[in-house]
């Protein structure tokens, strides 16, 4: 028979999602309308960024032993219906006349904009039910859309990658949400909070998509070839650069010189994080290599000294160690556009860019993401909403269908069995 706690979150949970989806399919019959003026020059871009949304990203989180299926399920759950949602909370804000127009651009807008509750997801991985994450995913879309219309359009400053407003935000809003949720009783690592060979196989899986398609990630909504070509340049060769120094730290971090997969798995892609504000910028690519390189020093350091530091010290249980991929290396890229829009001025569609409006961009994206994370983690805190249990965290089996769980109850059973015989005992 099932339990109180599996029939309750099946009501609430299959409730909840038809529900907004309803809702969403109504709003989009209202609001939304094809806009076939567009360009199809930009599909390529979307496939890449497609691609590492849906398999970059869910398969990067695989590296839990027990949590493959939530890792990578719960993440296309996200993404499906964080990319609806996001079409609308950035369309109202680009709303041609009464109706939202939908093209290549719009659709990969509204795969950016699931990209942060992704990364706020891995902050959190292991620790929250499905039905916190379609919360936490309608709540933070709506104010990164708000925050990126503040930085974008009112501030008018450039962050062509979302070093930002994507990868700053999304890194901490899920800190301010894992802090609110704290879990006493997960002080002490638990045991399903680890990994084995093939999960890190899986895992490196979701690196290389996201390693390789990164280019795309940062250039797809560049203005004009001129921008997208230097933007894609610049890319290639921070990422180059960042994996060349995150392997010989993480050699060096280690006493016997080994290297850490976790730094490879993630440190490696942080050059793509940090260039991603000025990389449609004139900053020539020994700059985005330098950028890399820097990425890769912050995100190895931070993984070694600093997520011990907040776990113990602030109580920010970083899963996924977000904070390093994702939030050091965001701030690092506003940092950079600060001091290139310093060095030599650039225009964008009229704007001079400037240092003042970089730095403003970067201090507000990090202020909204913190109370908009601490409001949101109080939400998800209500009693009511459900979630599984410390001893529960970070297994597949309290939200899934697990295949091999039933052959390793009847294991254990025989085993039992077999130590009641009283032959077993002579």
């Amino acid at each position: 028979m099932p339990s109180a706690f599996d029939t309750n979150m099946r009501f609430k949970f299959s409730i909840l999602a038809l529900l907004l989806e309803v809702i969403i399919i109504v709003l989009f019959g209202i609001f939304v309308d094809y806009d076939t003026s567009g360009s199809l020059a930009l599909y390529p871009f979307f496939q890449d960024v497609h691609v590492g949304i849906f398999v970059g990203f869910g398969f990067l989180m695989t590296f839990l032993k027990k949590y493959g299926f939530s890792s990578v399920g719960v993440n296309m759950l996200i993404a499906a219906f964080g990319l609806q949602w996001g079409t609308l909370m950035k369309g109202f804000w680009n709303a041609k006349g009464e109706k939202i127009q939908i093209n290549v651009e719009s659709m990969i807008n509204a795969d950016f904009s699931t990209a942060t509750a992704l990364i706020s997801f891995g902050a959190v991985l292991g620790k929250t039910s499905p039905v916190q994450m379609l919360i936490l995913t309608i709540l933070e879309i709506t104010i990164f859309a708000c925050n990126e219309h503040l930085v974008t359009e009112i501030l008018q400053a450039t962050d062509v990658g979302a070093s930002m407003t994507i990868h700053a935000f999304g890194a901490y809003f899920g800190l301010a949400v894992t802090l609110v949720l704290y879990r006493p009783g997960l002080k002490n690592k638990h045991e399903n909070e680890e990994s084995t060979y093939h999960s890190d196989i899986f895992a490196m899986i979701g690196t290389m998509f996201l390693w390789l398609f990164w280019p795309s990630f940062n250039s797809a909504l560049a203005s004009g070839e001129a921008c997208q070509i230097k933007a894609i340049v610049n890319t290639y060769y921070s990422l180059a650069a960042c994996t060349v120094v995150t392997f010989a730290l993480s050699s060096l971090m280690d006493q016997r010189g080994k290297f850490s997969m976790v730094l490879i798995q993630n440190a490696t892609l942080a050059g793509g994080v940090a260039v991603g504000t000025c990389a449609d910028l004139t900053i020539h690519p020994f700059a985005a290599m330098c950028i890399g390189s820097i990425a890769a020093i912050v995100s190895v350091l931070g993984f070694r000294f600093l997520t011990p530091l907040l776990a113990s010290k602030l109580k920010i249980q970083d899963t996924c160690g977000v904070h390093n991929l994702h939030g050091l290396p965001g701030i690092l890229g506003g940092i950079a556009s600060i001091v290139v829009t310093a060095v030599k001025e650039d225009v964008r569609q009229s704007v001079h860019l400037t240092p003042g409006m970089q730095a403003a961009a970067l201090g507000s994206t990090i202020g909204i993401a913190l109370v908009g994370g601490a409001l949101t983690g109080g939400i998800l805190k209500l009693p009511f909403l459900g979630q599984a249990s410390d001893q529960n965290c970070f297994d597949d089996s309290v939200y899934w269908e697990v295949p091999a769980e039933e052959i390793l109850h009847e294991i254990h059973s025989n085993n039992y069995d077999e130590h009641r015989r009283p032959e077993a005992t002579m």
